[in-house]
């Protein structure tokens, strides 16, 4: 009966400690796991200084993968965007490379990555 009492009275206090808290000092110290979240296609700048006029679909294709968006209405169009949101932040990184076709040759690309810039970094 005695060892009953005491457990009854030791988590009474262990209440009246945790109610004494307010919610947001719990959460500041207690803080979920959030992983980094990756989508798209990830094209790096030495993937698109491959890149030349005139480079069939297949070839593209095979340079920077499969496209992430194709439209049926822009069938000359070929959309490749990456998101990366890390767990720690909330720095949201985007790019964005659209690759316009002539025909089956590669015309023009377009977007956050350029091929100039590839060429300029030095290693």
């Amino acid at each position: 009966m005695r060892n009953l009492l005491s457990s009854a009275l030791l988590f009474a206090a262990l209440g009246a400690a945790v109610s004494g808290c307010s919610p947001t000092a719990v959460s500041d110290f207690v803080k979920p796991y959030r992983i980094d979240i990756r989508q798209g296609n990830y094209v790096t700048q030495e993937m698109v200084s491959q890149l030349k006029p005139g480079m069939t679909r297949d070839q593209v294709r095979f340079v920077l993968g499969t496209p992430l968006v194709t439209d049926v209405f822009h069938a000359d169009r070929w959309d490749y965007v990456y998101r990366f949101r890390p767990g720690k932040g909330d720095r949201l990184q985007e790019r964005r490379l659209t690759v316009i076709f002539s025909g089956d040759g590669l015309l023009r690309l377009e977007g956050d990555v350029r091929p100039e810039e590839a060429a300029a970094t030095p290693r």
